[in-house]
């Protein structure tokens, strides 16, 4: 079965970048502009992990977490904070909102396939 990866960030860029890099791996990727985008996405495409920047217009990546692990569809699932952030306490406030890891761009492609496949396998 094809797991699912719901990759949020307002980069058409960053977008396709995960895509590119994840479909050959075997993945379907659910691509969302913004945090309330991603959020309608996760309801609808119900994916096993997602992927969201923290900067991002509409609805940041850290309230997109908050407002994922309250939704029953967000329960559970892996999500991975990719970001240009990389300071301590912006870390501390993505585990805090529920972010199960942090990856930085820009992004190793390698990096996130391993990533991708430890979390679902």
């Amino acid at each position: 079965m094809t797991k699912t990866v719901l990759t949020v960030d307002d980069s058409k860029a960053v977008r396709d970048m995960v895509t590119f890099t994840l479909e050959p791996e075997g993945y379907q990727v659910v691509a969302a502009e913004n945090g309330q985008d991603g959020l309608d996405k996760l309801r609808a495409a119900r994916p096993n992990l997602v992927i969201t920047d923290l900067n991002m217009p509409v609805m940041n990546g850290l309230d997109f977490i908050t407002h994922a692990r309250s939704d029953p569809a967000g329960s559970g699932i892996p999500i991975v904070m990719l970001t240009t952030e990389s300071a301590p306490e912006m870390k501390a406030k993505g585990k805090a909102a529920g972010a199960t890891g942090w990856i930085n761009k820009p992004f190793d492609a390698d990096k996130l396939v391993a990533v991708t496949k430890k979390l679902l396998g």
